[in-house]
C-alpha cells in the first residue's frame, strides 16, 4: 500500500490544501485545523450549514495565514496575540485566540453574517476524548474527534460501485463518481481491498507510527459537492445500506500519531 494524497484543512470546515509532504505532530498534520470560524457568541460556524465556507482557501504562512476566495481580495492574517482570548463552542476547549478585525470583516462579508476567525495557539489545551479512542496525554487540533483521518481509494471505488448499482436498479441516472474530497481526509492510500482499514489496530506510514482510534462516522457534510456547493443524498443514502451500524454510517478511520516525522506521497503503508 502507498500514500496517494495528503491534505490539510487550515481553517476548519473550509477547502482542503493538497500537499506533497506533511509533518506529523502529536496532534495531527502541521497546519491542520488550527483555525476556525465562530459566530459572535463563539459558536462553531460549519460548512454543512454555511456551504460558502467551502469556497474559502487558506494557506499557512510563516507569519500566519493567507485567505482567498472567488471574487474576494487575498488577505494576509498574522498570528494573533494569545493574551486575548474568546470562548468557543468547540468541545474540550474553553477559549481560542481571535484574529484581527480585518479578518473578521473579510469573512463576515463573504458569509453575510457577523463572524470571527480564531486560532488554537496550543493544541495541548484540547485533550482528546476517551470516547473517541483518546488516552491520557493525547491532544487534538480543532478536528472533530482525532488527529488524522485516513481513507482508501479501494473503499471509495467500492462505494461508487454501490452508488451506481443502486441507481441502475432503481432506474435513476448514474451520477458522476463521488470525489474523495467529500470525505475530507488527511491521508489517502491506494488500499489492497475495500474497507480493509476497518480491522487495523495500528499502521506505519513511511517512518511514522499511528494507532487506530476508531472508525469514522459520516455526517451530512459528505453530501455537499465541494465544487458546486450543492447538496444531494449521496453518499449517506448508499452508505446507510451497506455501512450502517450503531445507528451511524462509516467511511475511513481516525488515527493517533505514536511518533512524529514526515509523510510523503508514495510512502509505503504497513500494518503495525
Amino acid at each position: 500500500m502507498q500514500v496517494r494524497e495528503l491534505a490539510i484543512y487550515p481553517i476548519k470546515s473550509t477547502a482542503g490544501l493538497s500537499l506533497t509532504e506533511a509533518e506529523v505532530q502529536p496532534w495531527g498534520l502541521a497546519g491542520d485545523r488550527r483555525w476556525a470560524v465562530v459566530d459572535e457568541a463563539g459558536g462553531k460556524v460549519v460548512a454543512w450549514r454555511r456551504h460558502r465556507l467551502l469556497s474559502i482557501h487558506a494557506e499557512p504562512t510563516g507569519t500566519g495565514l493567507r485567505l482567498s476566495a472567488p471574487d474576494r481580495p487575498t488577505l494576509e492574517v498574522p498570528f494573533p496575540d494569545p493574551s486575548e482570548r474568546l470562548p468557543t463552542g468547540h468541545t474540550r476547549l474553553a477559549s481560542a485566540v481571535p484574529a484581527t478585525p480585518l479578518a473578521a470583516r473579510w469573512l463576515s462579508e463573504l458569509l453575510d453574517q457577523p463572524v470571527r476567525l480564531v486560532w488554537l495557539d496550543d493544541p495541548r489545551l484540547r485533550p482528546m476524548s476517551q470516547q473517541h479512542g483518546g488516552r491520557p496525554g493525547d491532544s487534538l487540533s480543532l478536528a472533530d474527534a482525532a488527529p488524522v483521518l485516513l481513507t482508501s481509494e479501494a473503499s471509495l471505488a467500492q462505494l461508487n460501485e454501490w452508488v451506481a448499482d443502486r441507481a441502475a436498479a432503481e432506474g435513476e441516472p448514474v451520477l458522476p463518481a463521488l470525489a474523495m474530497a467529500r470525505f475530507r481526509p488527511n491521508v489517502v492510500i491506494d488500499g489492497q481491498r475495500p474497507f480493509a482499514e476497518d480491522g487495523w489496530q495500528g499502521v506505519r506510514i513511511g517512518a511514522v507510527r499511528f494507532r487506530l482510534a476508531e472508525l469514522c462516522d459520516r455526517c451530512v457534510m459528505t453530501t455537499i459537492d465541494p465544487d458546486r456547493l450543492t447538496t444531494g443524498k449521496e453518499p449517506i443514502r448508499t452508505l446507510a445500506r451497506h455501512r450502517r451500524w450503531d445507528r451511524l454510517t462509516w467511511f475511513g478511520v481516525r488515527l493517533i500519531p505514536q511518533s512524529t516525522g514526515l509523510l510523503r506521497i508514495g510512502d509505503q503503508v504497513e500494518l503495525a
